[in-house]
């Protein structure tokens, strides 16, 4: 086993290809591939599971990526220290819910950790894709939210991934509006009082089931509905259709600005926000500081 082997392993596992690995390290798949192949017979474990589908991490592969990562990790400290070697980029990615702490806390990790090269990703995502990132390895973290109607189905899926929920906090359910909303001003908005105005919420695509929806009370009918894919056209039509989506009330005003506004919603419901991550898998240094910055955005 040799340090470049490992290093190849995370190469490939980060791109989910061995072609794209390939390029990137700058050497024919052929090559790669064998490497790999040598590696696996070597540790008698396949570390990748190979199908028309493509290549992904078997359960032994992503408790080998673990330690791969910790070993070249300290193998490029000793580097740094004693040959003042140029450290190797920075990788780290999370999927989450769409969730504006969620990016806040990013940015923060950016600015306070990154080095003249990283290369994270940020992927605001399905639920059940987050779940699937953070069960291949695809990202170190996952953030999503459990409440008593999704979390038997969520923390089932998320037992037979070998995950774990670790709690961020709970908060009441709030809408989301904006600021030029006819109800901006109350304190407290009842569902009778919604029914005038689009509902917006996330799509899940084919895993659109209610128990993965990203806003509770998804079982609820509504006289106008629109599903949209990303937080921008989200926060675009909340402004230009006076609609609402239901959400945890934590929003950031630097990334946000002023034209959306939470107001707590008047139903019973608790919504359990927090991170997901591997059970057998240690955080990275990144993984352990980007928790850091979520707790410190959401006590703010």
């Amino acid at each position: 086993m040799t340090l470049q082997q490992l290093k190849y392993v995370i190469e490939v596992a980060n791109q989910g290809s061995i072609n794209e690995a390939a390029k990137r390290l700058f050497i024919s798949q052929p090559s790669l591939s064998n490497a790999i192949k040598d590696l696996e017979k070597e540790m008698q474990i396949a570390i990748f599971e190979r199908s028309n589908k493509g290549i992904s991490l078997s359960k032994e592969g992503v408790e080998f990526l673990s330690y791969a990562r910790q070993v070249v990790e300290q193998a490029e400290l000793l580097e740094g220290r004693y040959l003042d070697a140029k450290p190797s980029p920075q990788h780290f990615s999370v999927s989450t819910q769409h969730y504006a702490f969620a990016v806040n806390a990013f940015v923060n990790l950016c600015q306070e950790h990154g080095q003249d090269e990283y290369e994270f990703a940020l992927r605001e995502t399905k639920t059940y894709e987050i779940i699937e990132d953070v069960k291949s390895l695809r990202s170190e973290i996952g953030i999503l939210y459990l409440n008593e109607f999704n979390g038997k189905v969520i923390n089932k899926l998320l037992k037979e991934a070998n995950l774990q929920f670790n709690s961020l906090f709970t908060a009441k359910p709030h809408i989301f509006i904006s600021s030029k909303n006819p109800l901006a001003h109350q304190s407290i908005v009842t569902i009778e009082q919604l029914q005038q105005y689009p509902y917006l919420s996330f799509d899940q695509g084919e895993y659109n089931s209610f128990h993965f929806s990203e806003e509770i009370l998804s079982t609820l009918s509504h006289n106008k509905s629109i599903r949209v894919n990303d937080r921008a056209t989200l926060f675009n039509l909340l402004i230009g259709l006076n609609g609402y989506t239901i959400s945890t009330g934590v929003l950031s005003k630097d990334l946000n600005g002023n034209d959306i506004i939470p107001v707590p919603l008047d139903c019973e419901e608790v919504i359990n926000v927090g991170w997901i991550s591997h059970r057998n898998v240690a955080l990275s240094k990144l993984g352990y500081a980007y928790i850091q910055a979520l707790q410190q955005v959401i006590s703010t």
